[in-house]
């Protein structure tokens, strides 16, 4: 089962996602400039508020550089020697995995998004291999001494190797790699095929980048003095997004659960909980997921106004090209876009037929919601969150 999330959200002045220049992200998009919040910023903005909806602490993976580190201080807490010393022979353990580690700081070469177990199950392979990877490391030491060694080459993991490795990425019952998947480039094995897709957010609109001056003064500057002792500028701009966002629940089910996983009807009761408080989380953060660029200096946290959320058996329909010709100069820019988006979808259902569709749910902070022109034909119309979410979770079949 295919879960969709068509959202409308507005944002006064803001800049919630720059580029490399500090300017607000754009893209081309019908002929005009739109203003653009990244897909890798709305899923992290979302990953942030999986355990303010649902999820525990024990279903969250974590995204690190540090294994080494940590399982260094897990193992010197266990006793079987000092921190630094402990690090340097974990180090050893994940090159023998055949990850590339550091030579400055002894970290992995780039973020692993591990379980909650992984340090863990880390440190107790060190303890298990201990001898053979003191042995490892005295070697790289004398490798380190001899500056004419080339730096440290990664290993082919042995299948010994590969066994205790698949314990330290094991990512069964972790939440957000199940829905966002992982990508290690050293092993594919160890790769998660994600369960979500994440939309960029356009603009339903042409949007022009604007600036804003600023001067700060020193509160002790002699009254003799130029007013002005700091001056500077903020990128910002204003718009109203239209965002997407999908979810395959049977893909979920096997990240979870394994390839071989049965279905939802058939799970025990835990695993069952475990699926529909991911399903849930998922709903209810990217919802209310706004990312936190310059939010202290502009304070735009503001909440989706129209909601559209489909249950289908398979495919996927992104509405953007309902805003391939922008939204002009209109008295209510929300209201517009609602009905863009609405006509939009009925006019996919039309021609290209809707039979594995198996519920569309709306929602909308206007109280005009229930017009027939706002909210796509045969909807069920919510009056709150929880009606929104738990109705496409009862449509999805869990």
């Amino acid at each position: 089962m295919i879960i969709e999330l068509h959202l409308l959200q507005s944002f006064p002045v803001s800049n919630l996602n720059r580029d490399d220049i500090g300017q607000p992200k754009t893209v081309r998009f019908g002929g005009v400039t739109r203003a653009r919040i990244s897909s890798q910023s709305l899923k992290r903005a979302a990953r942030e508020l999986f355990t303010s909806h649902g999820l525990e602490t024990g279903d969250i993976g974590r995204r690190t550089k540090q294994l080494p580190e940590r399982a260094g201080i897990l193992l010197a807490e266990r006793g079987k020697c000092e921190v630094g010393r402990a690090q340097l022979v974990a180090q050893e353990a994940l090159a023998a995995f055949g990850f590339g580690v550091t030579e400055d700081r002894g970290r992995s070469e780039y973020l692993l998004y591990v379980g909650p177990a992984a340090v863990e199950h880390l440190a107790d392979y060190c303890e298990k291999r201990w001898d053979i990877l003191e042995k490892a490391l005295e070697k790289e030491e004398k490798r380190k001494a001899d500056a004419k060694k080339a730096s440290r080459t990664k290993v082919k993991p042995t299948q010994k190797e590969l066994i205790e490795a698949r314990k330290v990425f094991d990512s069964s019952r972790v939440a957000d790699i199940a829905l966002f998947g992982r990508m290690i480039a050293d092993n594919q094995d160890f790769s998660v095929i994600s369960a979500s897709q994440v939309a960029h957010s356009i603009s339903t609109h042409a949007v022009a980048n604007e600036f804003d001056f600023y001067t700060a003064m020193d509160d002790m500057r002699p009254a003799e003095e130029p007013a002005a002792d700091m001056m500077g500028t903020i990128d910002y701009n204003a718009a109203c997004y239209y965002r997407y966002a999908n979810l395959d629940t049977d893909r979920l089910l096997r990240n979870l659960f394994g390839e071989e996983s049965v279905p939802p009807e058939e799970l025990s009761a835990e695993d069952r909980a475990l699926l529909v408080r991911s399903v849930r989380a998922w709903l209810r953060a990217f919802v209310h997921a706004v990312p936190r660029g310059k939010q202290n200096s502009m304070a735009a946290p503001t909440v989706p106004d129209v909601l559209l959320g489909v249950a289908r058996t398979d495919g996927a329909w992104s509405l953007a090209n309902a805003f391939l010709s922008p939204v002009g100069d209109v008295a209510d820019l929300m209201d517009t876009s609602a009905r863009r988006m609405a006509g939009y979808f009925d006019q996919i259902r039309d021609f290209y037929g809707d039979e594995e569709l198996r519920g569309v749910h709306y929602g909308s902070l206007d109280p005009r919601g229930g017009l027939s022109d706002r909210q796509p034909r045969g909807c069920q119309e919510a009056k709150g969150i929880d009606a929104f979410v738990e109705g496409l979770i009862g449509s999805a079949g869990l």
